[in-house]
This record gives C-alpha cells, structure tokens and sequence, in this order.
C-alpha cells in the first residue's frame, strides 16, 4: 500500500513539471555522462567501400572492399593477409574471386570468427564474391557458374538421445 502511494506521488511531481522547460547546457545519454557529438572535427568526405557477409559451416566473415583505393592491401581481423593464413591453398582459396573474374585486386578487410581456418577461408570467398557482384553486377554469371555465390550449408549433424553420435548406436552386447 505504502509502495503504491509513494509511485502515485512520484507520477504527479512528474506530471506537474513544466512542459516548456529549457534543456539543460550539457546533455547528458541517459546515464549522467555527456554525451560528446563524435562527428564534429572529422571529415564528411570517407571512402566508399563494399560489404557482404559471408558464411560456411559456422564460419561467418563480414568483408569489406575498397575499389578505388591507393593502396591493395588485404587485413584479415586486422593482421596481414599473409600472417593469418600460412597455408597458400587457403590464401589462394579467399582471393579466387579476384582472380576468376579477372577484377582487378583493391583494398579488402575481413572479420571473420566461428569454424575453423579452411572454412574461415571460403567463408572469406564467399563473402568477396557477393561483394564482388554488389560493386559490378556483371560478374554475378561468372561468379555463380564457378559456385562461389552458393552458401555451402552442409553443418555437423546434432547428436541425439540414446545415441553415442549423431548416428552411432551403442555396441550392442548379447549377455
């Protein structure tokens, strides 16, 4: 009772509080803290770039291109392209998309996170293709006839009750 009084009270102080009153000199994010406008002394002008996500297995990469970038440099979770996948089958594996449409290399950066590195690597093609075909739809034809546009969905199969697996009974005992 006494609960229900004290909120009663609290919406009529709220109620009776001018309506016209004069936002406070520093505004504040809900929290006390100011809040700062973050898009004062930056540039307007910011390069346009490409995304598509990406996905295989549980692998999943959100890539990124530049075409008209100086620089041709390729970061994946902001290491070098290189230094990430040591493997050259991988690195030829994410950048097929460059080579098999004949587009010329630009700038890309990639998150990617989940699975392992072969399928962080087509998951890294994929996501270039679809990007690939968002900067030049013409390439869509090329990119779809070599499967690079195609999710490959194949996952592990879940394992289920009375199972040792996904599908593998228990030994069977005759005593």
């Amino acid at each position: 009772m006494v609960i229900k009084k004290q909120k009663k009270e609290k919406n009529i102080a709220n109620a009776k509080a001018p309506a016209s009153a004069p936002p406070s000199p520093k505004a504040t994010d809900g929290r006390g803290k100011a809040s700062v406008d973050k898009s004062e002394g930056k540039e307007k002008f910011k390069e346009k770039f490409y995304e598509a996500i990406g996905r295989r297995k549980t692998a999943t990469a959100r890539v990124r291109i530049w075409p008209n970038s100086k620089n041709k440099e390729i970061t994946i979770n902001d290491k070098n392209f290189s230094e990430y996948f040591k493997e050259k089958g991988m690195q030829e594996t994410a950048v097929q998309p460059f080579e098999k449409s004949s587009s010329a290399l630009s700038k890309m950066s990639a998150k990617v996170y989940g699975g392992g590195l072969r399928a962080q690597s087509q998951a890294i093609r994929h996501g270039l293709s679809r990007a690939l075909v968002l900067l030049n739809p013409e390439l869509k034809s090329i990119l779809k006839t070599l499967g690079f546009l195609t999710r490959d969905s194949r996952m592990k199969e879940r394992k289920k009750p009375g199972l040792k697996g996904a599908r593998r009974a228990p030994q069977w005992s005759k005593r």
